[in-house]
Parts: structure tokens; C-alpha cells; sequence
């Protein structure tokens, strides 16, 4: 498959390697100092665009990619107040847009037994819920997508919470707090926690590495390829 990089940062370059070794082709890469290359041959040659850039550039990435015509899979977060207009897009034009807020497989197990556990402890009221999230000092958006998706997903199984909101501080009682971090270089830690006066039960995902972001997204990429519409990790995977 022939694969365009927009973006070619530490996840670009990461994402490169796997394609490679998994047979693919780069044609294409696209970062700040080539812009222009939106319209070269090469980049036209594309079956697929994955892009890793930055919340203010990634929505007028899409918008070059649509207007080619060539698939989009997104990997930047901190852009989703413009979700409807991608959708709408892909609904009335034809286009082609696979998102996820995280491409780790093992991050899609944990939304899995997330929601599970949501599910159940929906039923103790005595347990309170909070989120921790730590991420590298490089990271824009607070918090990730990846906790925004963990956050949502347990405000619609657990009736006592109705929002959540970033604070390490106590919050209401119907309030979901998420205390994000950033540190280091880490390159990601998810942790649920629910609390009650006898006992903390927990779960936890922490990234080792880029590798298992990369590799789903070119698995995303290579799901994309001869397909139309809205997609996201769920269409892979029935967890």
C-alpha cells in the first residue's frame, strides 16, 4: 500500500519504520518545511494519509487530504470541537476518515474493561471514581483524547456522574475528576480509580513506547484502504 506521512516527529518516524517492515510504501512526507508537497505527484499517489501533527494544523490537513481525495487516518488529538464538520463531510461527500483518539490495541482492551467495570460498579454507590492520566511534557492537549474517550465512557454507565472536569482538587459528587500530568518523556498512563471507605480497586494501562500507537495506526491504514465513511477503531475490533 502506498502511505503518505503528514507529520514527522518522533510518531512519524516511528510509524514509518512499521510500514515499512510490514510491506508498505512511503511516497510521501509531509512536514512543516514542505508544505507544498500537498500537491506533488507523489503525494497524489496515496491510498492513504496518516496524519501526527498538531491540533491547530490537523483539520486543515483533513480539508488538503478530502480535497484529493485520499483517505485520512487521524492520530492528532485536540481538535474535536470540529468533529461534526468531519463527519458531515464524509456523510455528504464521500470521503474517507478513520480516527481514533489512541491506536494502541492494548489502550482499545482497556476501553473494553473500562466500560465493564463502569457497568458494574454502577451499582455500588459507595465507590467514588477519578482518573489520573501522565503524559510527556510534549503533549498540547490536557487531557488527552485517550482520557476524554475514558471519561465519557464512564459518565454513560455510572448514573451518579454527570461530567467530568480536569482538577486534582475535590469536584461535586456528580463530577468525574481527571488529575493530568505531564512528565519526562513518558509516553502514557491511563489509571481508573474507584475509592470507598474499605477498599481501592483500580486499573491501569502505561504505555512502554511509541510502537503500539504506530502499529495501529498503520493497522488503521491498511483497514482504511478501498473503504468510505466514518471510521474508528470499533469497525476493527468487537471487544
Amino acid at each position: 500500500m502506498k502511505i503518505a506521512l503528514i507529520g514527522y516527529g518522533k510518531m512519524g518516524r516511528t510509524i514509518e519504520t512499521i510500514a515499512r517492515d510490514r510491506g508498505h510504501e512511503i511516497v510521501a512526507i509531509i512536514d512543516v518545511d514542505n508544505i507544498q508537497d500537498f500537491d506533488s505527484p507523489d503525494f497524489l499517489s496515496a491510498e492513504v494519509a496518516i496524519e501526527f501533527t498538531r491540533p491547530e494544523t490537523a483539520v486543515g490537513n483533513f480539508l488538503k487530504c478530502f480535497e484529493r481525495d485520499i483517505p485520512v487516518v487521524a492520530g492528532t488529538t485536540g481538535w474535536l470541537q470540529q468533529m461534526d464538520e468531519i463527519k458531515a463531510i464524509c456523510e455528504n461527500e464521500g470521503k474517507t476518515f478513520f480516527y481514533a483518539s489512541n491506536y494502541s490495541v492494548g489502550v482499545h482492551v482497556f476501553f473494553a474493561v473500562n466500560k465493564y467495570l463502569a457497568r458494574i460498579m454502577n451499582q455500588f454507590p459507595s465507590y467514588d471514581v477519578r482518573m489520573e492520566e501522565v503524559h510527556h511534557i510534549h503533549k498540547l492537549d490536557s487531557p488527552s483524547g485517550t482520557g476524554i474517550t475514558l471519561a465519557e465512557d464512564i459518565i454513560s454507565d455510572i448514573d451518579r456522574k454527570n461530567r467530568w472536569e480536569e482538577s486534582e482538587k475535590p469536584v461535586p459528587a456528580d463530577v468525574l475528576a481527571i488529575h493530568s500530568m505531564r512528565e519526562g518523556e513518558v509516553p502514557g498512563i491511563h489509571s481508573v480509580i474507584y475509592e470507598s471507605e474499605a477498599d481501592i480497586i483500580s486499573i491501569k494501562h502505561d504505555a512502554k513506547n511509541r510502537k503500539g500507537f504506530a502499529w495501529g495506526a498503520v493497522l488503521a491504514a491498511e483497514f482504511t484502504k478501498g473503504k468510505k465513511g466514518f471510521l474508528t477503531m470499533n469497525d476493527i475490533f468487537n471487544f
